[in-house]
């Protein structure tokens, strides 16, 4: 028998779920604590994302303690470490099994529109119905690659971060990495420690140490109150939800990773991509201040943490005050290189990503190509997100961060369902 085209009706529930990351798992296993009838679609397998799109070495950023789901948290033997990508498929994988999540995999969505019964969803498996649709397909599915990538020499080749898996899928000679975030230097250092030559493009970075005062920096920022910092604790949310992550790695020495850590190893550190002309790279001259800035924002952070400790009258039992030397840039940073030299074989676009709402058909998108939302409550009824950077607060993106947002979501969404049954009911008493 042919395969069905997907014009038939595989089922209808009262909510339908895009995506069975960890956003996806948190808000089913409340939507199930709150009998609600729904499923979760997954156009792969469970945590796919983490399993087809992630390099081989990639650690967490978070230490293993702080992950946790709802009714959910790591349950191995390491909490100070940080997992690797096969054990972060293990535990979300691990949680969907758990809480028997409603999970139809290899379901790929086509479109998402409104229909009579709320919405019509069509897939490669079927079209379903639902009244509501939470969509939690992930903020990191395109890569980000700047206009002037066409200009690169044709001899070079160009990746992103999610086609890279190790330095054997590169040239033996030398490699331009754009962008200073976490994926940019953790990619630095892995791919210089394999004898080839990178040299790292530096814009806007946060920076940060791994560990301090004895205690790993995400220890600070959940105990401080940051991490639960909401919409209306900054005043340019539009900005916070932009910021690059942190320059931070996952490694068993919980070691820091910063531009002076990768000049030591030999990385040639350059200003931003500012352009590419006949061949040839030009980078900005703003470098110096760019790394002054980081250094400035990092101390105030590490101020703040200071401020608390005494306040709270822990500051004597706390490890030493411990500040770090300002990020060294060279006397004379490099303005330009002639990639058509031979000098660069391969370039990787460390330059973020973007979610993938392509299948999406409703009126719901501003003029840069974003969902309208406030908080995840998408502007059009019935529609939410989740998954999001700063979603709702500034740690919506981060696996910790899906269980106070899919909390929120679900009990709007339960709202939501309620009306329309009372909606409902008058119609037929009337």
């Amino acid at each position: 028998m042919a395969p069905r085209k997907g014009n038939w009706l595989a089922g209808a529930v009262d909510v339908l779920v895009i995506g069975a990351g960890q956003s996806g798992l948190a808000m089913s296993r409340l939507l199930s604590s709150r009998a609600i009838d729904h499923v979760v679609l997954e156009r792969g397998e469970v945590a796919n994302s983490w399993a087809q799109e992630r390099w081989d070495s990639l650690k967490l950023l978070t230490p293993n303690w702080l992950s946790r789901l709802p009714g959910y948290h790591y349950p191995g033997p390491d909490p100070d470490g940080y997992m690797s990508m096969s054990e972060v498929i293990d535990f979300i994988k691990g949680y969907a099994e758990l809480s028997r999540a409603p999970v139809v995999t290899g379901t790929r969505v086509s479109s998402v529109r409104a229909g009579s019964f709320g919405f019509d969803v069509r897939t490669n498996r079927g079209r379903w119905r639902a009244k509501a649709v939470v969509i939690a397909s992930g903020a990191f599915n395109v890569p980000v690659i700047p206009g002037i990538a066409p200009a690169i020499p044709a001899s070079i080749r160009q990746l992103t971060p999610n086609r890279y898996r190790n330095p054997g899928d590169l040239a033996d000679g030398g490699v331009m990495i754009v962008g200073a975030s976490a994926t940019g230097l953790q990619l630095a250092a892995e791919i210089q420690a394999s004898g080839r030559q990178v040299t790292l493009c530096v814009g806007e970075h946060v920076r940060m140490p791994r560990v301090y005062r004895g205690k790993d920096i995400q220890y600070w920022m959940l105990a401080t109150g940051l991490l639960d910092e909401g919409l209306d604790d900054i005043d340019d949310i539009e900005r916070g939800r932009g910021l690059p992550s942190p320059q931070l790695i996952g490694s068993d020495d919980r070691r820091t990773l910063d531009l002076n850590a990768l000049g030591k190893a030999g990385v040639h550190i350059v200003g931003r991509l500012a352009g590419i002309r006949d061949g040839r790279a030009q980078f900005s001259g703003g470098l110096r201040n760019t790394c002054k800035m980081a250094d400035l924002k990092m101390n105030r952070l590490l101020d703040g943490i200071d401020a608390w400790l005494d306040q709270c009258g822990a500051g004597e039992n706390a490890h030493p005050v411990e500040r770090y030397a300002p990020t060294a840039v060279p006397e004379k940073p490099r303005m330009g290189m002639d990639l058509r030299r031979g000098e660069i074989e391969s370039v990787i676009w460390a330059t973020g990503f973007r979610p993938d709402h392509a299948y999406l058909d409703i009126p719901v998108f501003d003029r840069k190509g974003r969902i309208r939302h406030d908080g995840g409550v998408v502007d059009f009824p019935g529609l939410y997100l989740l998954g999001l950077p700063f979603l709702r607060r500034r740690k919506s993106s981060f696996i910790h961060g899906a269980e106070d947002d899919a909390r929120d979501l679900s009990e709007h969404l339960a709202s939501y369902l309620d009306g329309l049954a009372a909606s409902d009911r008058a119609r037929i008493a009337v």
